[in-house]
């Protein structure tokens, strides 16, 4: 059976195919992520503690238009499916109409950094570098919005090495940049937590670039119109939004509840926070990939349901599923056998291992917690991208909403009024909302509604 689930149309091996660069592509973003935190980790703790807090903000933010905008994707994957390869850039240029405005209102999120951090509680130095971080990132909206949306039309087309290849020399270029410019080597100046700001600018502006060169050349015109239909498509605009919005809500509500516990989590104590950034920072290993196989999947969904084909595109989910479930086994194992590893990596300069050692202690019990739910984010995270490669975008969203708010936000709210919030407490919440998303989408899938949804239209 697995044997001829790997030859077949819309199995192991095409999944691979399709989603191995695109995995590969996460997980240079993720190393971005993961060696500006060891960087800064090393530069200092409160560094260190200001850093998560400060990107997952800006990610909230950003969150709800990168939701709207990779749908651009699903367009593209549904319309080279039915063949329609005229429309292609059509498409395209809804979604780049969408960036101008998300840009702008992302850069002037730089006036409110500082109430904003006010509120959340953290001591003053770690406020102080927490707003410095948060202003560089959301400058960098814009041009990560516009490098999104331009990939889409590579990876919607089935065309994933490209996406593999500008992520991979962008994260070769930010690594070194990271450094120097976090502790001021060479002609760099010291920076600290400004400089891995700016490094991750640059690293968002070199992917919109080259897509942009890429993309917008004569072949591509004379199939896809990727110039001259440039104008917006106000029909196209409209299911775009359609589809695409909810989106970008459910990604927004995700990163709130993921944000908000975070934040619960700082009011903890700095220990508890400190260990929470590490071992949130070493499951992006694991969690990133996975972006990369849900992008994978809802390709393969919306190629197929763009072709007619329902039974297809629920064959190509379960593929994807095996290979998911596979992968987050493995790397499950490796956070409750080898914990100590992963954690030394963000052992501060000068520290001394008593220093290190609480930290320690409690990173290596969380990393049990991130194990418990490896398995269940991957079978959320693959029959959710099935889900967004259909269409069925309003049935993630509502799941989501109803998820974060019963199973995160009351939950930690009413544990925090009466003074009874823990790091364990915090933590069964965060498995408890994994597991609610899992079972919702894998029923909703199997039910089928989303066999009958028409994105493209005729």
């Amino acid at each position: 059976m697995h044997i001829k689930r790997w030859k077949a149309e819309n199995g192991y091996r095409q999944a691979m195919v399709l989603g191995l660069p695109l995995v590969i592509s996460m997980v240079s973003s993720s190393v971005m992520t993961f060696t500006d935190r060891i960087f800064l980790g090393g530069y200092s703790l409160d560094a260190l503690a200001a850093s998560l807090p400060a990107s997952i903000a800006a990610f909230l933010f950003l969150s709800f238009f990168f939701g709207v905008v990779e749908y651009v994707g699903v367009f593209v994957s549904q319309y080279t499916g039915a063949t329609r390869h005229e429309r292609v850039g059509a498409a395209l240029w809804q979604g780049l109409w969408f960036c101008v405005p998300s840009g702008l209102f992302l850069a002037s999120l730089w006036f409110v950094a500082g109430p904003l951090f006010a509120l959340a509680g953290h001591p003053p130095e770690v406020q102080e570098l927490e707003v410095a971080y948060f202003r560089i990132l959301t400058l960098g909206g814009g041009p990560f919005l516009v490098g999104v949306c331009l990939s889409c039309f590579f990876s919607g087309r089935g065309m994933t090495k490209p996406v593999m290849i500008v992520n991979t020399a962008a994260t070769v270029l930010n690594i070194p940049l990271d450094y120097c410019l976090i502790n001021g080597i060479g002609p760099f100046p010291e920076l600290g937590i400004v400089g891995a700001g700016i490094a991750t600018l640059v690293g968002f502006t070199l992917p919109a670039v080259c897509f942009g060169i890429m993309a917008f050349t004569r072949r591509n015109e004379e199939r896809f119109k990727i110039r001259s239909a440039w104008r917006l498509d106000r029909d196209l605009f409209g299911r775009f939004m359609r589809f695409g919005l909810p989106g970008g809500v459910q990604f927004f509500i995700d990163m709130f509840a993921v944000t908000f516990f975070v934040f619960m989590v700082g009011r903890i104590g700095p220990t508890e926070l400190a260990a929470t950034n590490v071992a949130v920072s070493i499951y992006t290993l694991a969690f990133m990939p996975m972006i990369g196989m849900h992008v994978a999947t809802s390709i393969m969904v919306g190629q197929a349901m763009g072709r007619g084909e329902p039974d297809q595109a629920a064959y190509a989910t379960k593929s994807a599923l095996h290979l998911a479930l596979a992968y987050m086994l493995s790397m499950g194992a490796l956070f409750v056998l080898f914990p100590a590893p992963f954690i030394e990596l963000f052992q501060a300069r000068g520290d001394t291992a008593a220093d290190f050692a609480p930290v320690m202690a409690m990173g290596t019990i969380l990393l049990r917690y991130v194990a418990g739910f490896t398995l269940l984010d991957a079978i959320a995270i693959t029959y959710m991208g099935g889900l967004k490669g259909a269409g069925d975008t309003r049935f993630i969203m509502f799941t989501m909403a109803a998820a974060s708010v019963c199973c995160m936000v009351i939950p930690l709210s009413v544990l925090k009024q009466f003074g009874a919030v823990g790091i364990h407490s915090a933590w069964i919440c965060l498995v408890v909302y994994v597991a609610a998303l899992a079972t919702s989408f894998m029923i909703r899938f199997r039910k089928g509604p989303w066999r009958t949804v028409r994105l493209i239209g005729k």
